[in-house]
């Protein structure tokens, strides 16, 4: 072993520099090159967005713009392997042009630095059939690197499979929207997807692939699917009806990009190339990275497999990663900090604030005694009537009450909710059970701290959270937004109230014992 800074690496350890490190491939790939025993740097614009990163305190950040000649040779001084993860996807109409660009400064610097590795992940390339932009863009960004002079293993991928994936974001905004839809004749192409942990163990791999390798790897998991099945499976595995869709010839990639657009959040900038992508087979020709980086002994991941993984880490670490800013990935499907806003699905958001001259005991007794008996401080014939209808349909309504009419323990069921996390004296989170169309959650945070202006002693602060499931669970919310004010507005601010009350009566008896 070998022990760099206090850090001991096996005697194979590399010094990789990861380029593209706040997107979806390179965060998720920093922290297996660690596991694998690398020291790790990374290059990015901006390293203020990688501090949230669990793993930010153990590789060493550079400051570089993939253009800037100068930084970039600055940031391959010293490594033996360079993982390329940069495209402009998403810039505009020119992404081509800042690709080529990019690559041809990136090629120049890792020979001039004597990289004795450079690897690039890029897209599947049919044969006989005219590439897409974003496609031919991937092509020209893999010749410019193996000309490069540097041993160049390219991984040839198409669609990966995990959250945070535009590809994938945009396979489950449209499989989960719309239950019904009318689709351009790209939904009959063959496709070969890939689990993202499948695609980590190949690129981590190749950080020490012999020098004389110097090729393409086609890589895929082991499902062929037309993109209407995908959409099909994907429903499936997600628990949504059987989505009911009509293709037709008369969608161009170009209205087919608008429609995308329409339908989901994923930007159309990224859209417009990735469905204009979609007309094109892209299905391996060979397996020969195997015969250097062996699959794991259980196979690759299959496509429902890859699936559920992806949606079961979001629905796991919804309130984690998307509440506070706590975030410790512990598998590739987890969120990371620097995924978009609009990776994971749709996820909706009520939060009211209110401070209170109430004590912060005063509050938290009045939190940890809500429900039951005691009611929930706000329109109680609207919760009732909630109640009722839960019932109507099969579900426990409100009539479980509550275990203790004072005392609160994780896994107590609360009316038609479950205490899910409870953290005495700051954080009360309630998992709901009734019947939705969806996940929902209720959190109540107890707060004192410097920024609080006297007469306020504490802070309530009060987040409803839900995940639709389909197309209803979006009606769902959204019928149901303009009964939030009048609710979860009058609920944070008649339990401040009551906390109020409380401190005053405490104070009273004070006063009195002490008369």
């Amino acid at each position: 072993m070998a022990e760099t800074d206090g850090t001991i690496h096996p005697p194979t350890a590399k010094t990789c520099l990861v380029t593209g490190a706040t997107g979806y491939i390179g965060g998720r790939l920093v922290p297996e090159l660690l596991a694998a025993g690398h020291r790790v740097r990374v290059m990015t614009r901006a390293p203020e967005r990688l501090r949230d990163h669990p793993w930010a305190g153990q590789v060493e950040i550079v400051r570089a713009d993939a253009g800037d000649t100068e930084a970039v040779a600055a940031a391959c001084a010293g490594a033996d392997v360079v993982y390329y993860l940069i495209h402009a996807l998403g810039t505009g109409t020119e992404f081509e042009e800042t690709d080529r660009r990019t690559a041809r400064v990136m090629a120049r610097a890792a020979r001039e630095a004597g990289v004795s590795r450079l690897v690039y992940l890029g897209g599947l390339e049919p044969l006989d059939e005219e590439l897409s932009p974003h496609l031919r863009s991937r092509a020209e960004v893999a010749e410019v690197l193996l000309a490069s002079g540097v041993p160049t293993a390219v991984l040839r991928a198409a669609v990966v499979l995990g959250s945070g994936s535009a590809s994938f974001e945009m396979l489950r905004y449209l499989t989960e929207r719309l239950p019904v839809m009318v689709t351009p004749r790209w939904v009959h192409s063959r496709i070969q997807p890939i689990a993202i942990r499948d695609v980590l163990r190949y690129l981590v791999g190749c950080a020490t692939l012999p020098r004389e390798v110097h090729r393409r790897f086609d890589i895929g998991g082991p499902d062929v699917l037309t993109y209407l099945e995908m959409m099909q499976r994907f429903a499936a595995v997600a628990g949504l009806s059987r989505r009911q869709i009509l293709p037709v010839p008369v969608l161009s990639p170009g209205l087919s990009s608008h429609w995308v657009g329409l339908i989901t959040p994923v930007p159309a900038s990224i859209a417009r190339p990735l469905v204009e992508s979609l007309r094109n087979t892209v299905v391996c020709t060979e397996h020969d990275i195997a015969e250097f980086v062996p699959d794991p002994p259980e196979g690759l991941l299959g496509f429902d497999e890859a699936v559920r993984m992806a949606i079961q880490r979001v629905r796991d670490a919804t309130v984690a990663t998307r509440w506070s800013s706590a975030s410790t990935p512990g598998a590739p499907s987890d969120p990371l900090p620097t995924d978009p806003d609009w990776a994971g699905g749709t996820l909706y958001l009520d939060e009211k604030t209110r401070e209170t001259p109430a004590s912060p005991e005063a509050l938290w007794r009045v939190v940890e005694g809500i429900g039951g008996e005691t009611g929930w401080y706000s329109f109680p014939l609207a919760w009732e009537a909630r109640g009722w209808l839960d019932r109507a349909v099969g579900g426990v309504g409100l009539r479980r009450g509550r275990r203790s009419p004072s005392d609160l323990y994780v896994g107590d069921a609360l009316d038609f909710w479950r205490v899910e996390e409870l953290e005495e004296g700051r954080l009360l989170r309630l998992r709901a059970e009734m019947r939705l169309p969806g996940l929902a959650w209720l959190e109540f945070h107890v707060e004192q701290d410097d920024a609080l202006v006297p007469p306020a002693r504490a802070r309530l602060r009060q987040k409803a959270t839900f995940k639709p499931s389909g197309l209803f669970g979006h009606l769902y919310w959204r019928v149901l937004v303009p009964f939030h004010g009048p609710i979860f507005g009058g609920m944070v601010r008649n339990i401040c109230r009551a906390a109020e009350e409380g401190t005053a009566a405490a104070a009273g008896e004070r006063r009195t014992r002490v008369a």
